[in-house]
């Protein structure tokens, strides 16, 4: 007797989606709070699920903080960056009325103090709640964090 073989979704063998994961974000009801990191910016975005299908409603890139004071020398891809980043988007969010949001953090591996949890720790020094355990978010030494920056986006936001 031949052995049936299991063929995987498309994008769980290109290895672009945990389904298993994403199911249990979509259970919870919140919106989600998707942060991607590329070779060149952080984005984030906040997304809703409805009957299978996803709407962003907010959406930040690391690129915008060059509005907001930024120096153009500075990397919009380290630790900081993410960090203010993850602010700005909290300060959208209380702007669209979203107070509470989940974290996807997509097929990135979790470490300790990454640049996923910096920007977590952003939206939630924004006032945004994310659930996320606070052993695995970044230090404030490591964080170069510049209050006219922040302060700058709290006057525009």
């Amino acid at each position: 007797m031949k052995r049936l073989i299991k063929v995987q979704y498309r994008r769980r063998r290109q290895h672009k989606t945990d389904y298993l994961a994403r199911r249990r974000l979509l259970e919870s009801g919140l919106p989600r709070l998707v942060i991607r990191k590329t070779n060149r910016y952080i984005i984030m975005q906040i997304v809703e699920s409805k009957e299978a299908q996803d709407k962003v409603i907010i959406s930040t890139y690391s690129k915008e903080l060059l509005e907001y004071g930024w120096p153009e020398s500075f990397s919009i891809k380290n630790l900081s960056a993410a960090y203010h980043t993850g602010y700005l988007c909290a300060l959208k969010a209380a702007k669209n009325g979203i107070k509470k949001a989940i974290l996807d953090m997509g097929l990135n591996i979790s470490s300790k103090g990454n640049k996923i949890y910096a920007a977590a720790k952003g939206a939630i020094d924004g006032g945004l709640n994310v659930p996320c355990s606070e052993e695995m978010l970044p230090d404030k030494e490591m964080l170069d964090i510049d209050d006219k920056i922040l302060n700058k986006m709290k006057e525009e936001n």
